[in-house]
């Protein structure tokens, strides 16, 4: 799950059309858990079995916010540090339940000179299919890359 910090990229260095490298990401108990208290969400089907099997589910699952995040992760990961995030959009799917990995991709679907806006189309997947699917919005700073 952890990468090397990239350098900044800039507007220019970046293409319509490029792809994201994929990030797997292991879903463990620890992260379903963690994060969500992390967040501040006691919701117990992030976190006690036997509840979270009681409403339907198979086991505890991961919260919207930490897909969030991971998310906004992969985007600024792949961007480097002089990224600043303008808008995400995401939608839920299949859920992340320990035992399983996501793996996140993207790809750069539009650029906006004005204000060196990118939009990637982002997509994590398990092995019950789409888990999240959106958009994320970074602002990239002008000039040669560092």
């Amino acid at each position: 799950m952890t990468a090397p910090a990239a350098p900044t990229r800039t507007y220019d260095d970046v293409t319509v059309g490029e792809a994201l490298p994929p990030l797997e990401i292991p879903v463990t108990r620890s992260l379903i858990v963690a994060t969500a208290l992390a967040s501040r969400d006691y919701q117990d089907v992030h976190h006690d079995p036997e509840l979270a099997r009681a409403r339907g589910s198979k086991d505890i699952f991961m919260n919207i916010l930490t897909t969030n995040g991971l998310v906004d992760r992969y985007a600024t990961g792949w961007a480097g540090p002089g990224a600043v995030v303008r808008a995400l959009r995401i939608r839920l799917g299949a859920p992340n339940h320990p035992g399983d990995t996501m793996v996140l991709t993207g790809t750069v679907v539009t650029k906006t000179d004005a204000d060196r806006r990118v939009e990637i189309a982002v997509r994590g997947t398990n092995s019950l299919g789409a888990h999240v699917t959106g958009t994320i919005a970074l602002s990239l700073p002008a000039g040669a890359p560092r």
